[in-house]
């Protein structure tokens, strides 16, 4: 039988952890974003972007929950906002980013995705979040026809992101949750 003082110990250094494991998929994010800024995608179209960073929230999804991913998907959005992108990049992002988030957690819980579909659909929500955004901000609905060059980017994107996520997250050492 443990004593209460090594159950609070082990509680401490298991949230310690956590709190790492956060922090360094944080890094990881920012980094990415990064990355994709100074690299862009050789598609004529703007706004299309591989979503990187994304790789590591939908790890965070299935390692550690929808409150560290929500943590770490707002930390990155802010850091590469004041970064990379500024203020209305960060207003796109938060929509785009919390949508996506919330659509892919949801269907996590379902259990009926693997993550793949789980990425396809963050992908597209991500973009969708943002033009709906856009449209708010420009005042007008007739952003909305380009949701067709948007959805088919965030499908491929999601597939591939998923991809690479299914690969890592199955190489993860099974401590880190």
């Amino acid at each position: 039988m443990s004593s209460p003082a090594n159950t609070r110990s082990d509680r401490t250094g298991q949230n310690t952890r956590r709190l790492a494991f956060g922090a360094m998929f944080t890094a990881l994010a920012v980094i990415f974003s990064y990355v994709e800024f100074l690299v862009p995608l050789p598609v004529p179209v703007p706004g299309i972007k591989l979503g990187l960073a994304n790789l590591v929230i939908i790890i965070a999804v299935y390692r550690m929950g929808f409150k560290y991913a929500f943590t770490i998907n707002c930390v990155r959005i802010i850091c590469s906002g004041l970064l990379f992108s500024g203020v209305f990049g960060m207003i796109y992002s938060f929509a785009g980013g919390i949508l996506s988030l919330i659509v892919m957690y949801a269907l996590y819980r379902m259990g009926c995705f693997s993550i793949v579909g789980v990425s396809m659909a963050g992908g597209v929500m991500h973009n969708l979040g943002q033009l709906v955004t856009a449209c708010l901000i420009v005042s007008t609905f007739s952003l909305m026809s380009y949701f067709a060059v948007l959805l088919f980017s965030g499908l491929i994107s999601g597939i591939l992101i998923g991809i690479l996520a299914y690969h890592i997250e199955k190489r993860l050492p099974p401590d880190i949750r």
